[in-house]
């Protein structure tokens, strides 16, 4: 008897010729690399990396958190593909000093891995 599986399919796929970032447990694209915004490093010293736009990420409902630079409304990213949390996409600062990160999101670097042309 032979058991039939579903394989697994990624809801976008970023082109080949440029360098990606990829969820570290699935491989499904997240995020092109000439998109990077800027890297910068958490409270416990874990890199992340803002981009804008991503693919394959889902968001979870927006919560009030007190985070270094103030109070921000905040919703859990996760990949769409395995359902991994991934980190966090700004939907709202309440500091107009911090208006800037709304509709940014954060990706922790332990959820993602190169792909594509990286040396």
């Amino acid at each position: 008897m032979v058991k039939m599986t579903r394989s697994k399919t990624f809801q976008a796929y970023l082109p080949s010729c440029h360098r990606t970032y990829s969820c570290i447990h699935c491989r499904a694209h997240l995020a092109n690399h000439d998109e990077l915004i800027s890297k910068v490093r958490s409270l416990w010293g874990c890199p992340q990396y803002a981009k804008q736009p991503v693919v394959n990420v889902g968001c979870g409902p927006a919560e009030e958190r007190v985070l270094l630079t103030g109070l921000h409304a905040v919703a859990d990213i996760y990949c769409e593909n395995c359902k991994t949390t991934l980190g966090w996409k700004y939907e709202h600062a309440f500091e107009s000093s911090q208006k800037y990160k709304e509709g940014k999101y954060i990706i922790e670097l332990a959820h993602m891995i190169k792909d594509n042309g990286w040396d």
